[in-house]
């Protein structure tokens, strides 16, 4: 077989083991079942990231990158505040009905990386990427428009991000179109609250 460079590797293994783990779990993600995915030797993964885990941190990050690259990619240049905050929770929560299995394997990981001291530092790294980029939308959005903050942009964007989370695992258990829809424009219009805007129901556009 050719030799395939590591950087050209990496990410073929990274797409082999979130294809794998979104089709059978996060526990059955064993180095030697990804090398199969692959059709490579197990040896190869652990040269390419060490570890297990050094795989599933690689896993984390880009399932974490795809998901913020979607929402920044949606962001409006030119709307208002309230404006701004529907369409960038419409954007996210498209990509929660759109990709529920990505959704499902980032949680797993999630609870899995909360009892494994070797990936501590990279679920620390998931929420604190994700909440630096919500902040910097919002402060952004705030800037733009002339909306003074009545909250830290760090505050709001936990906030969010909280409630989000609690939003998507609804979904992912008791799935329910029309109610989540008004759950979420109730969530957002708490949001645009929070940070000093009007309290009224904020359109969220329909995903």
């Amino acid at each position: 077989m050719a030799h395939v460079p590591a950087a050209e590797r990496r990410p073929q293994l990274i797409k082999a083991a979130i294809d794998f783990m979104t089709r059978e779990g996060v526990a059955a993600g064993s180095t030697r079942a990804i090398a199969a995915e692959l059709g490579v030797a197990q040896a190869t993964v652990h040269y390419t990231f060490g570890t297990k885990e050094g795989l599933y941190r690689a896993v984390m990050e880009q399932l974490t990158q795809d998901l913020i690259t979607q929402v920044e990619q949606a962001a409006p240049a030119d709307a208002g505040f309230e404006e701004t905050a529907g369409t960038l929770a419409a954007a996210l929560w498209r990509t929660v009905r759109e990709q529920p299995a990505s959704h499902q394997l980032l949680a797993e990981l999630t609870h899995f990386a909360l009892r494994t001291p070797a990936l501590s530092e990279a679920l620390e790294s998931h929420y604190r990427r994700v909440t630096e980029v919500t902040a910097r939308l919002v402060t952004e959005a705030a800037a733009r428009t002339g909306q003074p903050l009545a909250q830290p942009a760090e505050t709001i964007a936990r906030f969010f991000l909280a409630g989000f989370d609690g939003l998507t695992m609804q979904h992912l258990s008791l799935p329910d179109e029309e109610s989540e829809h008004t759950c979420l424009q109730a969530f957002v219009s708490a949001v645009v609250a929070m940070a000093g805007g009007r309290l009224e129901l904020v359109s969220v556009p329909a995903s």
